[in-house]
């Protein structure tokens, strides 16, 4: 079969999120700024085709643009990349199952998000603004869409965080357990898709299409940080909690103590044959 159960991939992530703390900085860098620049692209997509969309059209032109955001993450994952909401499950799983230290965890999770918003704010200022992709006919989308995200409170932006990642994290979750790039495209495109559809916030999107505001006059840096530290934490929570500490609970701890009950056998064994050889 060319699929993974549950419990494979759970084992599958733990390798990963271990492998992705001990890749050397300068890779890592290069991959996270990559990743910020794909996942602002296909944002980049869906504000040229929500934008040009007449408004009678409601929730299809929504439905329309979120198929093709999914083209960020399916560039990262297929193509290699480095995403620090991705990392939130991965590098968790990981760390919580005993394989990184907490350090570990937070020194990827910081470079990464450093990178990443290197690349989104590349996307958003030569592509959005010098190159006016995120302006002129589709200025009024990028500041409705970005003045929607720093518009929610504090709370709402943290739950919206949790809902975004839980979703992404799964999509990276059903990636692992499929080994041909088909299924994988499926994988990561659905999910991603719905929590578009939805409206959840993503941090490294909001990397994007707030600063794709404020280079076009409207809003500011202020603002910008206010959202992405909410979104942020949402984000960690949905990733971190909502998948990797849960499926850790439903598949590794299973695993541990089908581990424990073998060695008892062993021990019990070996034991037995001690004794006989003693008499």
């Amino acid at each position: 079969m060319s699929d993974f159960n549950p419990q494979e991939i759970a084992q599958i992530t733990i390798d990963k999120g271990l492998a992705k703390t001990k890749t050397p900085v300068g890779k890592e860098s290069l991959l996270a700024f990559v990743g910020g620049a794909f996942i602002s692209i296909g944002y980049l997509a869906y504000i040229r085709i929500t934008g040009t969309m007449p408004a009678e059209w409601g929730g299809l032109s929504t439905f329309i643009g979120a198929s093709v955001f999914p083209i960020g993450l399916i560039l990262i994952l297929l193509g290699g990349g480095e995403l620090l909401t991705g990392n939130m499950m991965v590098v968790s799983m990981a760390y919580i199952n005993k394989k990184i230290s907490f350090f570990d965890m937070m020194k990827n999770w910081g470079i990464v998000a450093f990178f990443n918003l290197c690349g989104a704010l590349f996307v958003a200022y030569f592509f959005g603004h010098v190159l006016g992709l995120t302006e002129g006919v589709v200025l009024e989308k990028t500041i409705a869409v970005a003045q929607a995200k720093v518009g929610d409170s504090f709370f709402v932006a943290f739950v919206s965080g949790i809902g975004c990642n839980w979703l992404v994290g799964m999509s990276v979750w059903l990636c692992y357990g499929t080994k041909n790039f088909s299924g994988k495209i499926l994988a990561i495109w659905f999910p991603v898709m719905v929590f578009v559809l939805i409206g959840f916030q993503h941090v490294v999107a909001n990397f994007f299409i707030i600063p794709a505001a404020i280079f076009a006059g409207s809003l500011s840096w202020i603002e910008f940080i206010r959202n992405v530290i909410p979104v942020f934490l949402g984000n960690a929570v949905g990733g971190s909690v909502f998948v990797s500490l849960f499926y850790s609970i439903a598949y590794m701890k299973k695993t541990v103590k089908v581990k424990e009950k073998r060695y008892s056998k062993e021990l019990a064994v070996q034991s037995i044959l001690s004794s006989k050889l003693e008499k």
